[in-house]
């Protein structure tokens, strides 16, 4: 089975990252949602509280087909601060496999250099933290496999490029017939 692991930080935008996991799921992809911090409990930029499956510390990550980060703020800012979740980006980066960050949350990827040379989308007013990028302002920029999307409104249009990455086009096609899309 396909898996995609989905990370949480206090602050995180909840419509990203649940909407997210839904799309996925719906497409038949095991999604684990990991807390970066040590408590599973994270609460969302909008004063959710979300119990994550697992803790960064707790978790095999070289397993996952697709590292994604839901933006919000101070969620991005908080991902980007730990240092165990950029490793691992980069480390599923050079492996060939996907990362994927939609909102603020490209900012994380724009630090890492991933994002040299691409073309990349994030919520307006981050563009100058997608260092080296091609800021396009589309709704979602996939670019082998780094993917990114503007920001909560585009939810769907994210989640499903997520599906057809992992799985196929069919598949997202199929998920995306279901959500009346």
């Amino acid at each position: 089975m396909k898996k995609a692991i989905v990370f949480l930080a206090n602050g995180f935008e909840e419509m990203e990252a649940l909407g997210t996991v839904d799309i996925l799921r719906r497409g038949g992809i095991e999604v684990t949602t990991v807390s970066i911090t040590t408590d599973l409990v994270v609460t969302g930029a909008h004063n959710v509280p979300v119990t994550a499956d697992k803790t960064l510390d707790n978790v095999v990550l070289n397993e996952a087909d697709a590292l994604i980060l839901p933006g919000g703020m101070p969620g991005a800012s908080n991902l980007n601060s730990s240092e165990p979740l950029k490793e691992a980006l980069l480390q599923q980066y050079r492996e060939g496999r996907i990362v994927a960050a939609i909102c603020a949350a490209p900012m994380v990827l724009g630090g890492l250099g991933l994002l040299k040379g691409r073309n990349a989308t994030c919520y307006p007013g981050f563009e100058p933290k997608l260092i080296g990028a091609n800021v396009t302002g589309e709704a979602v920029e996939i670019s082998d496999n780094v993917i990114t999307g503007k920001g909560p409104g585009l939810v769907m249009n994210f989640g499903l490029a997520l599906v057809a990455a992992i799985k196929n086009d069919a598949v997202a096609e199929e998920v995306a017939a279901g959500l009346l899309l």
